[in-house]
């Protein structure tokens, strides 16, 4: 396992933008399937957006267009920049890792990653 460090949550207003950083340890980071998902009250963890070791990358359909997965691997960090914020975006924002087996292709589900940080939160204000 890797740590994960999320920062850049926030409360926003309606149409606004925030940028979620997500910093991992470990010395083979690029190697590493990354992953956002998010969790409102009351809900299950929901998959966000999801960038693999070769840079493909694949986002849920609700954040499609609205947001963008980044990774800069010589920071050991990714990036999720969100657009055009809405209140139902409101969730913990939680970063993931999958760091073996990786394979080129991105991880959609939950029980794919194997590690995980503590969350930041985001509010979006109507």
């Amino acid at each position: 396992q890797v740590q994960l460090v999320e920062s850049g949550g926030g409360l926003v207003q309606a149409g606004g933008s925030l940028r979620l950083s997500c910093a991992a340890s470990g010395r083979t980071f690029s190697s590493y399937a990354m992953g956002w998902f998010r969790q409102a009250p009351g809900k299950e963890r929901e998959f966000v957006a999801a960038i693999g070791s070769g840079g493909s990358t694949y986002y849920a359909d609700s954040v499609k267009g609205r947001f963008a997965i980044s990774r800069d691997n010589a920071k050991n960090t990714v990036y999720l920049q969100m657009n055009s914020l809405k209140p139902e975006d409101a969730a913990v924002y939680y970063c993931a890792a999958k760091t073996r087996p990786v394979y080129s292709g991105v991880y959609l589900r939950v029980d794919q990653y194997d590690s995980w940080g503590q969350g930041t939160q985001v509010t979006v204000s109507s």
